[in-house]
């Protein structure tokens, strides 16, 4: 990769790295479905009245929107809200790898690599490590939510490849209609109209921040150049780039908010993302460019997002 883009490609993770701690503070004065709903509204217009519908079937389109945009962001903004620290929760959301991987071979007949293999089980045990180190010291639930949102990118994933789905502009914007009306609808039922409407009516400017950072820097910006990237060089040249993205939300929580991992949490936090490197890394490939295959967050051998 030219040096251009090889900054680009940092600058990408940079925005996906802090982007925990900027929804993590959004969620002080918005509840969290409300939060993904606004969040998505303003990922989807006005652009789906300019940008073309992508080449898909629309039932997987509405499938990926479901788990990749809905699912996920749904569960990962609940888990924050819950307590989970945002610089613990970008090393957990990697999880993704491992789930996709499993999740292919069951569903998909996919036989994994061995090296794929090996990276699953490494990154499985230094999850667990994680998931008991933090357990130690906190309460499992925002942990376990955590994993549903894992999960849910990881069946997105699957039915993302399943489907044959060319990753695009266009698939980031037409996926975002499937999330508004139903996070608004769970914000309504846990939240109550009181006080979805308080907050509508009460945004605080931290909160507009963080819903513009998240729309325009992380969806936009963030996708448009990480899909470019891998629409011009091979994924073994770009994928390396995100194992940047939990280093990044570890360090802007420790700066920003205080947070200090403790030394199981690094420990399996490395031994996790040695896993993820392994499944994801690959040797030496020919120069021919590829489509991603995500509409949502990188490629389904990669780390995700937020």
């Amino acid at each position: 990769m030219s040096l251009r883009h090889s900054m680009l490609a940092v600058l990408v993770m940079l925005i996906w790295g802090a982007n925990f701690v900027v929804i993590d503070k959004g969620l002080d004065d918005v509840p969290p479905f409300l939060f993904l709903a606004l969040r998505f509204v303003f990922v989807a217009l006005p652009l789906v009245f300019f940008v073309p519908r992508p080449q898909a079937d629309w039932r997987a389109v509405v499938a990926v929107g479901a788990f990749m945009s809905l699912g996920q962001f749904s569960l990962l903004y609940l888990s924050l809200n819950l307590g989970m620290p945002a610089g613990i929760a970008s090393l957990v959301l990697q999880a993704q790898v491992i789930l996709t991987i499993v999740i292919a071979t069951v569903v998909l007949r996919e036989r994994p690599t061995r090296r794929q293999v090996v990276g699953a089980v490494i990154g499985t045990a230094g999850l667990v490590t994680v998931v008991a180190a933090h357990g130690a010291s906190a309460p499992l639930m925002p942990m376990i939510v955590m994993l549903g949102a894992a999960l849910a990118w990881a069946i997105g994933n699957v039915i993302s490849r399943h489907a044959g789905i060319a990753s695009g502009f266009s698939l980031v914007v037409w996926s975002a209609l499937v999330v508004p009306l139903p996070a608004l609808a769970m914000s309504l039922l846990v939240d109550g109209g009181d006080e979805v409407g308080r907050a509508l009516t009460h945004l605080s400017v931290s909160a507009i921040a963080s819903t513009a950072f998240t729309v325009i820097c992380s969806s936009l910006l963030g996708y448009g150049i990480w899909n470019s990237l891998l629409a011009r060089y091979p994924a073994g040249a770009v994928m390396p780039f995100v194992l940047l993205v939990p280093v990044v939300g570890i360090i802007t929580a420790w700066l920003v908010q205080g947070e200090v991992p403790s030394v199981l949490e690094v420990l399996g936090g490395t031994v996790m993302l040695a896993g993820v490197a392994t499944a994801t890394i690959r040797g030496r490939v020919a120069p021919t460019p590829v489509v991603p295959p995500l509409p949502s967050e990188p490629d389904v051998r990669a780390l995700p997002t937020r």
